[in-house]
């Protein structure tokens, strides 16, 4: 245990705290011997423990509007968080929707692209069929109106 000289309403105070926290410990006194100050000079002398009993009070309704702040901060950000994970939840389900319908489009240009080759080698077919029919019938006309 670390021991500390406070100063506090012009009168010396030893104070015993754990190691380490003696300027976290100065640093309280300092400010509540401030704030006994200011209320003694607005409030004129009205007796020490009135005095530390207002401060004590005040530093009180300060530290609970302070909790009040924080836990209201505390709810928003759990809200903010849930709104992220919801948020986030439907950019992962956008995405795959996206992915899927690329996965669909990629499948259907692949069919196309099939039937494409196909239809042109069917065309092709049909030409040289039409070509070959048209070339016998030509061999054929030929050979039964020989030329003079």
């Amino acid at each position: 245990m670390a021991n500390v000289n406070i100063k506090f309403n012009n009168k010396e105070f030893l104070l015993s705290c754990e190691d380490g926290q003696e300027e976290h410990l100065e640093e309280l006194a300092y400010h509540l011997n401030e704030k006994f100050n200011d209320l003694k000079s607005n409030l004129g002398n009205i007796g020490e423990n009135k005095l530390l009993l207002i401060a004590s009070i005040s530093t009180m309704d300060e530290y609970f509007e302070t909790k009040k702040k924080i836990d209201q901060k505390i709810i928003e950000l759990r809200n903010l968080t849930e709104k992220f994970k919801e948020l986030k939840s439907l950019v992962y389900e956008y995405k795959e929707k996206k992915e899927d319908e690329i996965n669909n489009l990629n499948d259907e240009q692949k069919k196309l692209k099939n039937q494409l080759e196909d239809n042109k080698l069917d065309y092709e077919k049909a030409i040289e069929k039409a070509a070959n029919q048209i070339e016998n019938f030509l061999i054929k006309v030929d050979s039964e109106n020989p030329l003079q």
